[in-house]
């Protein structure tokens, strides 16, 4: 969600997210070219899991189009891309935020069309079009709670005024604080734990649409439908929980099916804290949630011990549910996102180096939830953007992995390795769990694969059993296998399934079956 009116980005107590998938939705008639088909209530129930997917976020359209071939040959089979919709576009910075174009932008929306900062709507389409034809799924990130909360133009070159969006077009009844409906005296959140404020008052200053009126549902629904005609094939929705639950439920089934026949993804933000329906397990009847408590869990695993010298990955010896998170299944698991990239003492973020590709390796290994991997630009204050196209134009610059203003983190080789892993291990049961009681884990996901993981300053050697038949592998983090040979490091198992190696600081090994050399 965007931390908007000004510098709010980096909320911490619970803003956002939770979202509603309607049960039970069938095919009424088949797609026509570009058009989805739509969903009626009836039967169908299967729904387009993203299995492992790239967060590039706020890459241009342009690049994200030619980035999908790399991410099919790295196996990722989804991507996630920042909201598309025309967006406030800032003429001047503030007192607060010097930055004319934060990267918040983005998430106020004025209208529906799609011009953004990351291009036009016939960039999108194109970039929807080469991602499918190489197999990757595009997820897109929606704002559907909020309008903007400042400003007068957009990148549209739509003009506008508080509570009132003519090209959409929504006047002030469109909106909660003018129905009257919010029950604060400001008609902002003041208290977190009030449903009718959560679900009903502007989120930070963001101009709260009344998401149960008929007509909001319908232009919302437009919104997302034609998004799946273009051949997306899910959402994130931001701020879900500020939506509500009943309202998301509405949306949700005024959708079409996706290019494919499935029911549309949902992952819906909705950061812990709240009590009863204001919880993360209160929206997963409804669909999957984002894993922002899973990246609380594994920042005080890795990265506590640095600061405060107290947890070490031990402790992941138990997470998931067991944990107190929520279910595997209904779980979109990441390391970090944008929001928390930028809470330093909180998540995990690209500056922690080698810390946070150790994390997202864990991660993929685990197997919890749908694993994501966020990829974006390099910053230094929290507002900042992505590499402007033209200077001080706010359009988003084509990116480049070797310039050193974006991390490409996706693409990193022991990341790479462990995303074929995930994908080989699939729901193998993890067994043989070995731990030190500190910092260097291990265990095996059925006969199918193992990793071992040290998040100390030293490297350590282990002896473990790996559940894998005698032979040599060839260590997937390292290198890789071509062929009968290994450019990585060999990994001898011996006949009862034992192993000795040693686990580089900061660093991991893994091997699965076909690793055999």
């Amino acid at each position: 969600m965007p931390p908007t009116r000004f510098r709010r980005l980096a909320r911490r107590t619970a803003l956002l997210a939770a979202t509603t998938l309607a049960v039970g939705f069938s095919l009424s008639v088949p797609a026509a070219d570009g058009v989805a088909p739509t969903l009626k209530a009836t039967k169908v129930t299967k729904t387009d899991e993203p299995g492992v997917t790239a967060n590039l976020w706020e890459w241009n359209w342009k690049s994200i189009g030619k980035e999908c071939s790399v991410l099919a040959a790295d196996g990722y089979s989804g991507v996630q891309v920042a909201p598309p919709q025309n967006s406030l576009k800032r003429l001047s910075g503030d007192a607060e935020t010097a930055t004319i174009h934060p990267w918040w932008e983005v998430y106020q929306p004025v209208s529906y069309d799609l011009t953004s900062r990351m291009g036009s709507e016939a960039q999108f389409k194109a970039m929807v079009k080469k991602c499918r034809a190489a197999g990757v799924k595009v997820y897109v990130d929606a704002v559907i709670n909020h309008m903007t909360g400042q400003g007068t133009t957009s990148y549209g070159g739509q003009d506008y005024t508080p509570y009132n969006y003519p090209d959409v077009p929504y006047g002030p009844a469109d909106f909660h604080y003018n129905t009257g409906e919010c029950s604060s005296s400001d008609g902002g959140i003041q208290d977190f734990n009030n449903k009718n404020q959560v679900f009903k008052c502007n989120l930070v200053g963001l101009e709260d649409l009344d998401t149960d009126s008929a007509k909001v549902q319908a232009e919302l629904a437009g919104y997302l439908n034609k998004l799946l005609g273009y051949g997306v094939s899910g959402f994130r929705v931001d701020a879900g929980k500020h939506v509500g639950q009943d309202d998301l439920d509405g949306i949700y089934a005024r959708l079409n099916a996706t290019k494919d026949g499935t029911k549309p993804y949902w992952a819906l933000e909705v950061f812990g804290g709240g009590p009863g329906v204001l919880s993360p397990q209160a929206f997963t009847k409804s669909g999957d949630v984002l894993g922002l408590d899973g990246g609380r869990q594994i920042f005080n695993a890795f990265k506590s011990y640095e600061a405060n010298h107290v947890g070490s990955i031990a402790t992941l010896e138990v997470f998931g549910t067991g944990s107190g998170l929520t279910s595997s299944a209904k779980t979109m698991s990441f390391v970090t996102n944008h929001d928390t990239d930028r809470n330093a003492g909180e998540y995990l973020g690209y500056k922690d180096g080698d810390t946070y590709i150790l994390a997202n390796q864990w991660l993929l290994a685990q197997g919890y939830g749908s694993p994501q991997v966020y990829s974006s630009f390099t910053w230094n204050d929290r507002a900042d953007s992505p590499p402007d196209k033209n200077g001080t134009s706010g359009l988003i610059a084509n990116t480049s992995c070797t310039n050193g203003k974006w991390t490409c983190d996706h693409r990193n080789p022991g990341i790479v390795g462990m995303v074929g892993w995930h994908n080989y291990v699939g729901a193998a049961k993890r067994t043989n769990f070995y731990t030190d009681e500190f910092n260097v884990i291990a265990f095996s996901k059925g006969t199918k694969g193992w990793a071992a993981f040290n998040n100390g300053p030293s490297a350590k050697e282990i002896r473990v059993q790996t559940g894998l038949p005698k032979g040599t592998y060839c260590d997937i983090i390292s290198g890789k296998r071509v062929g009968s040979s290994c450019t990585g490091t060999p990994v001898a198992v011996n006949t009862t399934g034992f192993t000795r190696v040693t686990v580089p600081a900061k660093g991991a090994v893994a091997f699965k079956r076909t690793d055999r050399v």
